[in-house]
C-alpha cells in the first residue's frame, strides 16, 4: 500500500500541475478530473474507502460536470483568457516547486504510513448518524442553498439578450 499512495501522490501533483499550467480551460479540466481520481486512490491507500469513495462521486462526478458546464456556457478559448505570467518566473515557480517537494519527501523518508483507520468514525453508518442525526438542520440548508444556485446559474444562462 506504500508503493500505490506515493504513486497515486505523484500522479496527482502531476496532474495539478497541468491544471496550474495549461492554457485551454477543458484540458485543465480533464487534469482535474485526473488529479481528484489520484486523491481518491490516496484516500483508497490510506484505508479510507468512504472517502475515497466520496471524493470519485462528489468531486470528480458531480462538480466536475458542474465545471464543464460553466466552461461550455462562457465559451472561453486561449485566447480570451490574459497571460498569467512570463515563462522566467513561470521556471522560477516550478524550481522552487520542485526543492520543496524534494525537502519535503526527505523529511518524511524514513516514516512509515499509518494503517487505516478501523473505528466507529469511519464507518459509513456512523456518518450517516452524524449527517441526518446532530446535524440535519445544517445539511438541508445546504441543500436548499444548492438548489438555489443551481435555479440561478439556469436562469442567468438563459437570461434574453438586452436590445
Amino acid at each position: 500500500m506504500q508503493e500505490a499512495f506515493y504513486i497515486c501522490a505523484l500522479v496527482a501533483l502531476l496532474a495539478t500541475l497541468g491544471v496550474v499550467t495549461n492554457a485551454r480551460p477543458v484540458h485543465a479540466l480533464l487534469y482535474l478530473v485526473v488529479s481528484l481520481l489520484a486523491v481518491a486512490g490516496v484516500f483508497f491507500a490510506l484505508g479510507a474507502p468512504f472517502a475515497g469513495a466520496l471524493e470519485v462521486i462528489v468531486y470528480a462526478g458531480a462538480i466536475m460536470v458542474l465545471f464543464l458546464f460553466v466552461i461550455m456556457l462562457l465559451n472561453l478559448g486561449p485566447d480570451d483568457l490574459p497571460p498569467i505570467m512570463n515563462r522566467k518566473v513561470k521556471w522560477l515557480y516550478a524550481a522552487l516547486s520542485a526543492v520543496l517537494v524534494a525537502l519535503l519527501m526527505a523529511m518524511d523518508l524514513g516514516r512509515r504510513l499509518p494503517e487505516g483507520g478501523h473505528g466507529p468514525a469511519g464507518e459509513v453508518g456512523a456518518i450517516g448518524d452524524k449527517l441526518f442525526g446532530d446535524y440535519l438542520l445544517p445539511f438541508e440548508i445546504t441543500a436548499l442553498l444548492l438548489l438555489v444556485a443551481i435555479v440561478g446559474s439556469v436562469v442567468m444562462a438563459h437570461r434574453e439578450p438586452r436590445r
